[in-house]
């Protein structure tokens, strides 16, 4: 027969768990539940990200094809208003190529008069003429990035 201290004892250990249990089970409820909430925010963050890919991707095509429907009726091109206004948003011709969509060489070529440039290009050139230096330089940092 067990003793009485034997008994005590397991009835002790036996409710000590029992307690240990009731407050660790709080603690696992808690915990399951940050899971739950950190995977949801998990989602939502990679569905943000995704979002903000699409909408520069979408960005990056709008700016590159310039202002839709820029008309080059009545538009006349000058050699020196390309150059100043390149100057006056502190570009170099391989910056402002990239905004146009030729090559600096082209670029070059435009300014000292050597050549014009076509229809398409003329469009792009008036899209990019209207634009100040900070405007400028956003559509760079998107076309780069």
């Amino acid at each position: 027969m067990p003793s009485i201290t034997a008994l005590f004892k397991q009835e002790i250990t036996r409710l000590a768990r029992k307690e240990v249990k009731m407050q660790t089970e709080a603690i696992r409820r808690a915990n399951t539940h940050h899971r739950r909430d950190i995977a949801q925010l998990k989602r939502q963050v990679v569905g943000l990200l995704n979002q903000v890919a699409y909408l520069e991707r979408q960005e990056r095509k709008r700016v590159v094809k310039g202002v839709p429907g820029a008309s080059v009726e009545g538009k006349r091109f000058s050699p020196r208003g390309l150059k100043t206004h390149r100057e006056k948003v502190d570009l170099s011709a391989a910056g402002y190529s990239a905004l146009v969509g030729v090559t600096a060489q082209t670029i070059y070529s435009w300014e000292q008069g050597k050549s014009k440039p076509r229809d398409g290009q003329l469009a792009a050139l008036v899209a990019v003429r209207g634009l100040g230096k900070r405007e400028v330089l956003k559509r760079l940092e998107l076309l780069e990035g």
